[in-house]
């Protein structure tokens, strides 16, 4: 049985920016939950974003690059549209983009990853670490994998694992890819051949291992998730996180 925000879900008009692997995905996905796609928009037509008329659509999903995420989701915020965006590799500009929200009382939702498992992996990293701020005697690690055509390296969603050790743990004030100082933890990056996803958290001590790790079986969670993100902030108004669409504390 598929997972379900609320009893009754209103069908929703989706624009579509982006339409590669996890755009069609998306779509598939989408079609499955009742909803239709009014618009699709990806490289070949990415002019036609600003033309868009916001009467026609309920709500976006954005999976692009991390050079065209921040402007698509201004255009969007500009008219009104509320936009669910899981492209990373560009949280330099989610300030602004927060900003921007606020500016024209709009919808934005970012998440490194959408995924339902990754994001109570999330919620146990934040609590692990917790607990691991009082054992020093650990050292904290995390390794990702994905497939050879992900552009940024490490993923957003290790990005964020390593922010949320680094906020709980006072020992650490960083991260780096393939290591630095004790006071960074280290982060390694694999591309391999079509891997969907994988991240393991580790802590190493001299006697002991304990590691936390998530391992995608497809990219439809991804789209899942995404499309359940998109109905919650589709009659909504604010900034908002994969925490609220779950009821995550």
């Amino acid at each position: 049985m598929g997972f379900q925000t609320s009893i009754n879900i209103a069908k929703m008009r989706v624009l579509l920016i982006g339409y590669g692997r996890m755009g069609k995905e998306v779509h598939e996905v989408l079609k499955e939950r009742g909803h239709s796609v009014c618009t699709i928009i990806d490289e070949k037509n990415g002019h036609e974003i600003s033309t868009i008329n916001p009467e026609e659509v309920d709500v976006a999903i954005e999976f692009t690059l991390p050079e065209t995420a921040f402007q698509n989701a201004k255009i969007c915020m500009e008219k009104q549209i509320p936009i669910a965006t899981g492209t990373t590799g560009w949280n330099n500009k989610l300030d602004e983009a927060h900003k921007i929200c606020n500016q024209n009382n709009a919808t934005f939702l970012y998440a490194s990853n959408f995924s339902l498992g990754v994001n109570i992996l999330f919620a146990m990293n934040q609590k692990l670490a917790q607990i691991m701020n009082g054992q020093p005697q650990y050292t904290a690690s995390i390794e990702e994998t994905h497939h050879i055509h992900k552009k940024d390296k490490p993923s957003g969603t290790a990005v964020s694992l390593a922010e949320q050790i680094i906020s709980k743990i006072g020992r650490y004030d960083g991260f780096r890819l393939d290591g630095g100082n004790e006071n960074e933890i280290t982060v390694k990056a694999h591309r391999e051949g079509e891997v969907f996803g994988n991240h393991t958290i580790n802590y190493e001590s001299d006697v002991d291992s304990l590691s936390v790790a998530h391992k995608a079986k497809s990219r439809k969670g991804f789209a899942l998730g995404a499309v359940i993100a998109a109905e919650y902030i589709s009659q909504r108004k604010g900034v908002y996180t994969m925490k609220d669409v779950l009821n995550i504390e």
